[in-house]
């Protein structure tokens, strides 16, 4: 059987783990709260934002920008609006900083995968935008094989979703689409359900779908009110249109920062359990093997003593 101090070694082993898991899951579960909050408080402003956008790009005319005073690509709204055969595609995968989430990074990595793979059979090329660690680590070694590119990795907005740290990616994937080098972008992210799941999905960010016509938005009869522009309709388009863009890449952020936490504190309660059935059963394991010591040396007792009395 075992040595005793071996099994003990290993369930205080397990000891320490549980500890650490049970840590790891308390925190999770305080910052899930928060982070599940936020979510819910954003999405009826994205989803006011898009309509709304969806409006206005339905009551202008023409595109221009020369009237505009463009210092960024993401100022470009015209450009951003254009619409071209897709040649090649920028896809942002957000994945996280650290592990132990359960199958949370593969999950994210399997879709974006899936979805690199979908593309290169079509003889699109796919160029990455990588939010959190984990993700560029496996994809780095996925990208040999693929055949894929990974142009810019982002580690600080994986811990803090903000609006700037969106901003600042939404300027990368713009300069991106705006001169060419790609055709179309997409988001690889989840959508935050409840504390137990989530839904791995791709948004598109662009082109913008703008082949919509008010009589098509207005199947049901709804009369759309009459919209006027000031100063014009181009200046408002051009603070508009990156609202938009980063506006997409920040719910895609907050989604997976809560569906992550969510995933890791589902994780980290499922480790304590086993921790502690597994603590249950060495326990048992322990005291079988100690009894049966005990009992071994009773009888070496007994045969030694009935040795010298005969």
């Amino acid at each position: 059987m075992a040595n005793l101090k071996d099994i003990k070694n290993r369930i205080q082993s397990v000891e320490s783990t549980k500890k650490i898991t049970r840590a790891m899951k308390m925190v999770a579960a305080a910052k899930v709260k928060k982070a599940e909050s936020t979510v819910k408080a954003s999405r009826p402003f994205t989803t006011e934002l898009n309509s709304m956008f969806e409006k206005l790009l339905n009551s202008v005319g023409a595109y221009s920008a020369t009237t505009l005073k463009i210092k960024k690509a993401i100022d470009n709204y015209p450009a951003l609006l254009d619409m071209r055969p897709v040649k090649s595609v920028a896809l942002l995968v957000i994945t996280s900083n650290k592990g132990l989430a359960g199958a949370y990074n593969a999950n994210i990595v399997r879709k974006t995968i899936s979805t690199i793979t979908e593309y290169k059979k079509q003889g699109i090329d796919t160029h990455l935008f990588i939010v959190g660690q984990k993700g560029n680590s496996a994809l780095k070694r996925k990208c040999k094989d693929l055949g894929c590119t990974i142009e810019k990795t982002y580690l600080n907005v994986a811990n803090n979703p903000s609006g700037e740290g969106a901003y600042i990616i939404a300027e990368d994937l713009a300069e991106y689409y705006v001169n060419g080098q790609v055709d179309k972008i997409e988001v690889v992210t989840t959508r935050f359900k409840n504390m137990m799941s989530y839904f791995v999905e791709n948004w598109t960010v662009l082109p913008l779908d703008t082949t919509k016509t008010l009589s098509e938005r207005n199947k049901d009869n709804v009369v759309e009110p009459l919209m006027e522009f000031e100063p014009d309709m181009h200046h408002i388009l051009q603070k508009v249109v990156p609202l938009y863009v980063t506006n997409i890449i920040f719910q895609s952020l907050l989604e997976a920062q809560a569906s992550e936490l969510a995933s890791r504190m589902t994780a980290m309660s499922a480790a304590t359990t086993n921790a502690e059935k597994m603590i249950k059963e060495l326990s048992i394991v322990y005291n079988k093997t100690r009894q049966f010591a005990i009992t071994q040396e009773i009888i070496e007792v007994v045969s030694g003593a009935n040795a010298q009395v005969g």
